[in-house]
């Protein structure tokens, strides 16, 4: 790209001895939504009344204790929709509305007004403090700035002492565009922030530091978040929160690493949305946490549903590869990645482990309310593993792996000469068409099973075979039923064929049970082919494997 030299590179700050490298986080942070303000604000159609109280109410019932519900002082709109949530009743005593609002005395004045009897308000005070913005949008130095925070923080000192009700008010100050500001000079205006407010221990003040636009990489932001806390005077009468926006793709990594940084409270949105590219996503963020075996303190036990509603409520669209939510992120087309996915099942079923152990899935999609029948899909990058799970998962059949390979060819071909993804019932079709609705030059006629006397013990074998329509009477002697009959197909041609595996099972249960049975016979050839039978009766189950495989030895 020809014009790279007109950015310029960002400059990290000087942090010595970094702590947060060597930290884990081990609890999660406090959330706050801030969906129905910042993510209201970045739709084409904005929410309207019922779906702001549809999605607030969700949002209650997820966890969250303080969710952002607007900017009532920018439109008569949002002050009516605080006022309805207020005067509507719909705010649980243990939920915390916040409220944004810049620091401009009218606005500051409009939103006490708006706020008026609820039960426990956050009022979230901000006046933009980077070098940029000073330069190009306000023309002020750094003291012109802090002037700014430290009157709005007066006023809203003055306008708490003056509030009549018993509406519990603690106060938030964003200096924002933390990220591109000078940390130092974000040090200094939140102190002058804090000091002007009286904050202490008992009454602490949340100190937003926004990433309003993501400039850098997650590193230098947990240096800057590390570097302000280290710096901040009176470090103990503040929460610290962050506030991370996605414009370069890393908003999840850059709350993480802020975390380990020493940030306490989280600012985001269900799905990540927001202005520009968006927020911190919240679910990835707190199903990151619940992946390492920590409960995140909101329940997202239901994704479907949640995504069902964001998408309805914002009409925006969940992407197909979004983090845990996406249509595709629990599928696997690779054949190797479906290889392992059903070893890891198999392990599951047969170990009992309690741990969750398998390959590629970082998550197990039922804890989230997703489904397992989509996990592995079948298109022409598939592999042999995965035609055998879907059988299985979805129908029952458990395949011999000796089998897989045949099938896997067969389904290749189907996909090759579909030139798409096929689903779960066409291969199922492609199952039966080529085990089970096959052309037959032999069909079992009458058939019997007859125990012989002596040692070693023999089973006869008595019955018929109809070849071209024709039918042929046939007997034979073997160690058991399927030798018996194995033996008895001499007397049609049937011969040179080398008995070399089987398996059954049964596809389901009660009085209507089957069993199915898979036959591996090799030609005179060489070739090794396979063939099903299923019955009530194993004896004639097996013995229509036998058949089943020698007439696809024919067509194949």
């Amino acid at each position: 790209m020809q014009h790279a030299n007109k950015y310029i590179p960002f400059q990290p700050v000087k942090l010595e001895n970094r702590q947060w490298p060597d930290r884990v986080i081990d609890k999660p942070p406090i959330w706050c939504s801030v969906d129905l303000r910042d993510g209201n604000q970045a739709l084409v159609d904005p929410m309207n009344l019922q779906e702001k109280l549809e999605f607030f109410k969700t949002l209650c019932d997820i966890g969250f204790k303080e969710i952002e519900v607007g900017f009532p002082s920018a439109s008569e709109t949002e002050f009516e929709i605080c006022r309805e949530l207020i005067q509507g009743g719909h705010i649980p005593d243990d939920v915390t509305i916040q409220v944004l609002v810049q620091a401009r005395e009218h606005l500051i004045r409009r939103t006490f007004e708006a706020i008026k009897g609820a039960k426990n308000v956050i009022v979230h005070f901000y006046n933009s403090t980077s070098t940029l913005q000073r330069k190009v949008v306000f023309k002020k130095d750094m003291k012109g700035i802090t002037q700014i925070a430290v009157e709005g923080a007066r006023l809203i000192r003055q306008l708490i002492k003056e509030y009549q009700g018993d509406t519990n008010i603690r106060i938030e100050y964003s200096p924002e565009s933390f990220s591109g500001t000078e940390t130092d000079f974000a040090v200094d205006i939140c102190a002058a922030v804090m000091e002007e407010l009286g904050a202490t221990p008992e009454n602490k003040i949340i100190l937003n530091l926004p990433n309003t636009v993501e400039m850098c990489t997650p590193n230098t932001y947990a240096d800057q978040v590390e570097y302000f806390i280290r710096h901040l005077p009176n470090r103990e009468s503040a929460i610290i929160s962050i506030h991370p926006h996605n414009d370069r793709g890393t908003g999840v990594a850059a709350a993480e690493l802020a975390i380990l940084a020493g940030a306490e409270r989280v600012e985001g949105t269900l799905f990540g949305n927001g202005e520009r590219t968006g927020n911190l996503d919240i679910i990835t963020l707190g199903l990151n946490m619940y992946t390492q075996g920590m409960d995140p303190g909101l329940d997202f036990s239901n994704i479907p549903a949640l995504r069902e509603m964001y998408e309805r409520c914002t009409r925006m669209r969940v992407h197909e590869r979004h983090p845990y939510a996406g249509d595709l992120v629990f599928t696997a087309f690779s054949g190797s990645h479906q290889d392992a996915i059903n070893k890891g099942v198999q392990y599951m079923r047969e170990s009992g482990s309690k741990y969750w152990e398998i390959p590629y899935l970082p998550i197990d999609p039922a804890d989230i309310g997703r489904q397992y029948e989509p996990i592995i899909r079948i298109n022409s990058q598939s592999g042999k593993g995965g035609a055998a799970f879907v059988m299985q998962n979805n129908f029952g059949y458990i395949l011999p792996k000796e089998m897989h390979p045949e099938f896997g060819s067969i389904v290749k071909a189907e996909c090759d000469r579909l030139g798409r993804e096929i689903s779960a019932q066409e291969l199922f079709d492609l199952f039966r068409s080529n085990y089970i609705d096959i052309q037959q030059k032999f069909k079992l006629g009458r058939y019997s099973f007859t125990e012989l006397s002596g040692e070693p013990s023999e089973v006869e074998f008595r019955g018929s075979v109809v070849c071209d329509g024709v039918e042929h009477n046939i007997s034979g002697k073997g160690n058991g039923p399927i030798d018996a009959f194995f033996k008895a197909l001499k007397l049609v041609g049937i011969e040179n064929y080398e008995f070399v595996s089987y398996h059954q099972h049964a596809i389901s249960s009660g009085s209507d049970s089957k069993a199915v049975t898979y036959i591996g016979l090799k030609r005179p050839d060489g070739k090794t082919v396979f063939g099903v039978g299923i019955s009530s009766n194993i004896n004639k189950a097996s013995i229509l494997g036998v058949l089943c495989a020698v007439n696809r030895s024919l067509l194949v």
